[in-house]
């Protein structure tokens, strides 16, 4: 848990939950924080006293100062097969859960749980999940993008006009390999679109100018083959931003969604094709916009979802009947069968 992205605080406060969780099942379990390493007992009583989370993400400063205090914990000494049973990435973003440390696992043998290396890289990468959506059969929203090095062809006049002419106004602009909202604006007038752009730029080399779909917010989460009752986020925000996601109170989430079995079949389905799409495994959460009319527009997968206790996939487990230690035991469990060969 933890590590060194934008999403680190929430990831900490995932980490620490699972942790109780699985020794409230009578687990032997270590906490590392992939940026620092091993958490004692008493770090790990001060963290959840103090609530780890912020409303706002962390600046790109202190992360940078953190990456560059240590070298990460899982590349000083990397768990080895038999040492222990099972990894439990409560890692989001960044090098968590772009394939990296997944990659690294692979080499030592060790199971982990979640997707593997090469899913979690496409998922993470928004252009790549998109183009495999469509060629599944998966829609999802029309989209543009920009990238360092190309010129910096977004900054003219000509370039944002035929943006806007292709998807229309609002825009939605956000990095193109991050989570959690991070870095991302809802840009209403053509003279937002450029600034939007450069506030993406901080958090990634690649933005994506997608079309903005009015509509409900969907989530499926997804367990193993199995999809969990659907879920609708309600903010109090126009978009479900890092705010609304991660502070209490500010947005409302329901489950199950009060949407028709139609609807509600028609998500669960096209929430395991996307799973399918990318090659996921383990537990990954789907989103969904729905318009009025009733169409599903996919907008991203997410292969290691928040564990807090504002988090979805809790949620939507608990609408299955399913506990969070249950839930988190048999998310190993997932992790182990697959490292077996069997499948669940």
């Amino acid at each position: 848990m933890g590590g060194t992205s934008s999403e680190r605080d929430v990831s900490l406060a995932s980490g620490l939950r699972i942790a109780e969780a699985l020794r409230s099942r009578g687990h032997e379990v270590t906490a590392i924080d992939t940026a620092r390493g091993t958490l004692s007992p008493a770090e790990e009583r001060a963290m959840l006293a103090s609530g780890v989370m912020r409303t706002l993400p962390p600046g790109q400063e202190a992360l940078a100062r953190l990456a560059s205090e240590s070298l990460p914990a899982t590349v000083q000494r990397l768990p080895t097969a038999g040492e222990v049973d099972v990894v439990f990435l409560g890692l989001h973003g960044g090098q968590g859960e772009d394939g990296t440390i997944q990659a690294l696992l692979d080499l030592t043998g060790v199971p982990y749980t979640g997707s593997g290396h090469l899913a979690s890289a496409l998922a993470m990468d928004k252009d790549l999940s998109k183009r495999l959506f469509r060629d599944a059969g998966v829609t999802t929203a029309d989209w543009r993008m920009a990238r360092r090095g190309d010129g910096e062809s977004w900054r003219s006049a000509d370039w944002v006009t035929a943006t806007i002419t292709e998807l229309g106004l609002p825009l939605i602009v956000k990095p193109s390999k991050q989570g959690s909202t991070v870095g991302l604006s809802l840009v209403k007038e053509a003279g937002g679109v450029i600034p939007a752009i450069e506030e993406a730029f901080r958090h990634d080399d690649e933005v994506m100018i997608e079309a903005f779909i009015a509509g409900r917010e969907l989530t499926v989460g997804i367990l193993g083959d199995e999809a969990l009752p659907v879920g609708e986020i309600i903010p109090k925000h126009e978009i479900y931003d890092y705010e609304c996601k991660y502070t209490a109170g500010m947005a409302i989430e329901v489950f199950p969604a009060a949407i028709t079995a139609d609807q509600w079949g028609r998500a669960q389905a096209e929430a395991l094709a996307a799973f399918r799409a990318l090659k996921l495994s383990g537990c990954a959460r789907i989103d969904f916009r729905m318009t009025k009319e009733g169409t599903l527009y996919c907008l991203e997968a997410n292969t290691l979802p928040g564990m807090t206790q504002l988090s979805l996939i809790p949620q939507a487990a608990a609408a299955a009947g399913i506990e969070f230690a249950e839930l988190c035991e048999r998310i190993v469990g997932l992790a182990m069968s697959k490292a077996s060969g069997e499948t669940r």
